[in-house]
């Protein structure tokens, strides 16, 4: 059993009381959860609770949560060059469809930011799809969706469409930017005795991490390969991640499904480094671990594998297309030729330009931490199947 320190804050983004009356309502509703459960409910349940809980999850309760206002930026919200070059990669791909049927599908489309700029891009190169389709979780980012693409021309704007539910069957493109890394997560321990699963039980009228002996079938189908000198080892595994493979392959017929998300393949996923697991915490742009405080206020991610993710959408009869780091995806399909044309003095828009191209590509930023995982039908591409150690 493990009792977690509260993370210590500055002042200025303190929780005030009406925030911390809704975290509590939120505890007491768990603390309900774990005594109907026997005392002890593991993380992936705690963690769907706490972000996606009816009116009160952190990602359904009307909380801000993108750009400078909210706990942390995505690459839509820097400029339109990442929509813009994203739009060049899916170009071919709508050009081999029939333009009545071509569909693209966002899920999580956060602000609408990337839907705005990507409907825009798309226009301009005659391949504005015949259904642009949002599914989304949250009623506050669905809102928010909803007032920004009002203000698109009213010949784009009819294409958008919200669903509330998966698709049976499209031809065209699935687009998911950071969106598994926000799937509830199970939390595993390899130990010299064999595997634990920790969850979050209650001690003193409080949460607490506490492991048991790992029981779950469909977990023991995904347990990592550990090495052996480096025990004891934590980490994740996204069982909805998988489950999600399952969705894609029922339902896309022609097309393509880009994962954009952080993380690694399974070779560095599972590095003496992350012996503690990737579970991080974001609230107001502070970066910390604990995921039992701070309830329905804060964020709560993991890193993807993405070796385990290609490897299920394989089992699903997906193929590989492609698997890059997101600077060498944006190079690759054009960044360069997105930029604006340089001026001899450097104005706001140039600096804004300049800095938005060091988030995307930068090493230290997003450029090598971020991965772009393609998935379709027909032949698959081996020099990415190499990097994700499928071969």
């Amino acid at each position: 059993m493990k009792k977690l320190i509260p993370p210590i804050l500055p002042d200025s983004v303190a929780p005030n009381d009406i925030q911390l009356a809704h975290s509590k309502k939120l505890l007491n509703t768990l603390i309900d959860t774990i005594h109907e459960q026997g005392g002890w409910i593991d993380f992936a349940t705690f963690m769907n609770r706490v972000l996606y809980e009816p009116g009160l999850g952190y990602y359904v309760a009307g909380s801000t949560k993108l750009g400078t206002g909210g706990d942390f930026v995505t690459a839509p919200q820097l400029g339109n060059l990442f929509a813009k070059t994203l739009a060049r990669a899916i170009t071919p791909v709508l050009h081999q469809l029939s333009p009545k049927e071509s569909v693209i599908l966002e899920l999580g489309a956060g602000s609408g930011q990337l839907a705005y700029d990507l409907l825009l891009a798309l226009f301009d190169c005659g391949q504005l799809p015949q259904r642009y389709v949002i599914l989304d979780v949250s009623p506050e980012l669905k809102d928010r969706q909803q007032a920004l693409l009002s203000r698109l021309p009213q010949h784009i704007n009819t294409h958008i469409e919200w669903i509330s539910r998966w698709p049976a069957q499209f031809d065209g493109v699935l687009i998911a930017n950071e969106v598994l890394d926000a799937f509830a997560v199970h939390r595993v321990e390899r130990r010299s005795e064999g595997w634990v699963e920790w969850g979050v039980s209650i001690h003193e009228n409080e949460l607490v991490e506490e492991e048991r002996e790992l029981t779950n079938q469909e977990l023991m189908k995904y347990l990592p390969p550990i090495n052996i000198d480096y025990l004891p080892y934590m980490t994740e595994i996204n069982l909805s991640a998988m489950a999600l493979m399952k969705n894609v392959a029922d339902s896309l017929n022609e097309g393509r499904a880009y994962f954009i998300d952080y993380g690694f393949p399974e070779r560095e996923f599972y590095h003496p480094q992350r012996a503690t697991g990737t579970l991080m915490c974001h609230y107001r742009h502070y970066a910390h671990t604990n995921p039992l405080c701070l309830l329905g206020l804060q964020d709560i991610t993991s890193h993807v594998d993405f070796t385990a993710v290609a490897r299920a959408a394989k089992q699903e009869g997906l193929v590989v297309k492609d698997y890059a780091t997101q600077a060498q995806f944006l190079l690759n399909h054009g960044l360069i030729d997105c930029l604006s044309a340089p001026t001899i003095d450097m104005n706001m828009d140039g600096l804004r330009q300049s800095q938005e191209i060091n988030m995307l590509m930068s090493p230290a930023e997003m450029g090598e931490l971020f991965k772009v995982l393609v998935l379709g039908r027909g032949e698959e591409e081996n020099s990415a199947l190499i990097q994700l150690g499928l071969i």
